[in-house]
């Protein structure tokens, strides 16, 4: 028990009140507007929850297909971009109960805070070209080949001038140089 004005050690903090935000009265255009205003957010929101960008296009998508014909356009920026955030917590929901056989429904307001519109998705494109960089010429060719312009093996042997079966040790050669540049194990 506490005495004079002392808290409890196993007392629970003090829950903060959430702040109020003025709301502007400005309203969109059209539906360009609400797209363009939103979907670099509801994308980020996604691949937060997710964790790969092909599911949380997928679901990006989702969102603002299923808000395309309850939103009101008369609506504030807020309303709308409130309404947005409901529709992505329920495309969220359907999402995890199709894949994992459960319902998750929270996005708390931290999460939201933390995906700003100024943050890169992924460091990934700038961590590969640093790599690639770093790589042997004929490394750098078949990694290039193979993963950024989507060559098939055969076609990557025809561009190299090498046999199918070389260009498999090459691009076994490369991947393994450039998981040690990378950090990873080989």
């Amino acid at each position: 028990m506490a005495h004079n004005g002392e808290q409890a050690e196993d007392a629970p903090a003090p829950v903060r009140p959430r702040e109020l935000r003025a709301v502007s009265d400005d309203r969109y255009a059209d539906w360009r507007a609400v797209y363009e205003d939103n979907v670099d957010r509801i994308h980020r929101l996604m691949f937060v929850k997710v964790g790969n960008r092909a599911d949380a296009e997928d679901l990006t998508a989702e969102v603002f297909l299923a808000a395309l014909g309850p939103v009101r356009l008369d609506r504030s920026v807020g309303e709308v971009r409130a309404y947005l955030l409901a529709t992505a917590r329920t495309v969220l929901a359907r999402h995890w109960r199709t894949t994992m056989g459960r319902e998750i429904t929270t996005i708390d307001d931290d999460q939201i805070e933390a995906v700003r519109q100024d943050d890169p998705v992924s460091d990934a494109p700038q961590r590969a070209a640093a790599i690639l960089d770093e790589l042997p010429e004929r490394d750098r060719r078949i990694l290039s080949l193979r993963f950024l312009q989507a060559y098939s093996i055969k076609d990557a042997a025809v561009a190299l001038g090498v046999t199918v079966a070389n260009a498999k040790v090459l691009q076994h050669r490369a991947l393994r140089r450039a998981a040690q540049l990378g950090g990873g194990q080989a």
